[in-house]
């Protein structure tokens, strides 16, 4: 018989915790409750069936399932046109197909919202090294740092030239410290730019937002989006892909870059990806939910033991990510070990800082997951830098989490003492 390793006193505090974020977890129940209405008022009107789930091969020409698919996912994010596929491999490669798809040579590319993930740096400058990168193709790119975690609309202002063609908008601090942006201020940020560059095509990195609010950046301005189906829209189900959402004509561009000109989106064989691509956004407000609430437990648990958490728990949320600063990276380290020895999946390994593809510092990663990379499934992990930040985010169900921290935070307790 199974008994719990967690004392009587780790139980009686997750109890405690429980009871003091249960309003913003009601909150977030409702939200769930009204994107699972949107999500099935999609799939009654596109009138999905059995045969929308058969594979296609080869070229993968007049696949309906896929292309029933993509009207769904256009549907639920108020857009004109999306691709969503398999192909794509991950959020990376949905952005980078983006920006190299509606750029050009002599095309500037800026965002506003500071440095971007350290994984797009290789797009945008390849360094000494000719790697196919903006830089490569003549695109330039520059940033304009925030001022006190805000848009500094008078550099943006200054910046902007004719030459700026995409305006990019980073919706989710990443390994950043700074507050991811919401849904609403993200509408102020698109009718300012309409108002200061006109010309400008608006891109938003929607990674880790989706459904965690009752909207998305193309129903409020935004011209372009794209994000990962191994994070919130796969539903945990997903096993590779991403999506590109937005104005039908620049989609159109888009899908051009992601096969071959002149082939756009008419190609692409699903294979046997469609059923979980369609279940898996079916389920995504939910295990959406599932794992805000776990981010909801864990910040007002991490804050109790006297460590430094964002979002607080009562803070209004816009993506999945929940950090926790430590005084030292051994502690960071320990903690992200922890969640592995919680994992489902390589429990009996403990993750150690190494390089990763696109990033400057080591980092740690605990992911024991059962999609490789799945940032929908409980993982934590960042780059080994002050502050020494590790960045909590998924859980396929909350009791996953509320048992990995609860475990933890048992672990750290029993060190202390």
């Amino acid at each position: 018989m199974y008994t719990s390793h967690l004392t009587p006193q780790t139980l009686a505090l997750a109890k405690e915790i429980e009871e003091q974020v249960k309003d913003y977890h009601t909150a977030v129940d409702d939200r769930a409750f009204f994107n699972q209405q949107k999500v099935l008022a999609a799939f009654r009107k596109h009138q999905v069936s059995d045969y929308h789930f058969n594979p296609s091969n080869g070229y993968g020409y007049d696949d309906e399932g896929r292309d029933n698919l993509e009207r769904i996912y256009a549907t639920v994010f108020g857009a004109e046109a999306c691709i969503v596929r398999q192909q794509i491999i991950s959020g990376t490669h949905a952005i980078s197909t983006a920006l190299f798809g509606v750029l050009r040579p002599g095309d500037e590319l800026m965002y506003i919202t500071g440095k971007p993930y350290d994984s797009l740096h290789s797009i945008v400058d390849g360094g000494d090294k000719d790697i196919g990168s903006l830089k490569d193709f003549g695109i330039s790119y520059r940033h304009i740092d925030l001022q006190d975690d805000a848009i500094d609309w008078q550099a943006v202002a200054q910046a902007i030239t004719p030459r700026t063609k995409v305006i990019g908008i980073q919706r989710s601090k990443g390994y950043a410290l700074r507050p991811s942006f919401t849904v609403a201020q993200i509408a102020e940020m698109c009718e300012r730019i309409r108002e200061i560059a006109p010309h400008a095509i608006i891109f938003v990195d929607n990674c880790y937002g989706e459904f965690v609010e009752i909207m998305e950046p193309t129903e409020v301005g935004a011209d372009l989006m794209a994000g990962s189906l191994i994070k919130n829209p796969g539903g945990g189900l997903a096993k590779i892909g991403g999506y590109i959402a937005g104005k039908a004509a620049l989609v159109e561009r888009c899908a051009h870059r992601m096969t071959a000109p002149g082939l756009g989106a008419e190609a692409g064989a699903s294979l046997n990806t469609l059923g979980d691509f369609y279940q898996g956004f079916f389920m995504a407000p939910h295990t959406v939910a599932q794992a805000l609430k776990g981010a909801i437990f864990t910040s007002a648990m991490l804050e109790r033991l006297g460590m430094t958490t964002a979002p607080h728990y009562s803070a209004v949320r816009t993506d999945l990510i929940q950090s926790v600063s430590f005084q030292t990276a051994e502690q960071m380290i320990a903690f992200c070990q922890e969640i592995q020895t919680n994992s489902p999946v390589n429990a009996h390994y403990a993750p150690v800082p190494a390089y990763m593809p696109g990033y400057e510092d080591d980092v740690i990663m605990a992911a024991g997951t059962f999609v490789q990379g799945s940032s929908i499934e409980l993982t934590a992990d960042g780059p080994i830098r002050p502050p020494y930040t590790a960045f909590i985010q998924g859980g396929l169900t909350y009791e996953h989490v509320k048992f990995a921290i609860c475990s933890a935070v048992q672990k750290m307790n029993e060190e202390v003492r």
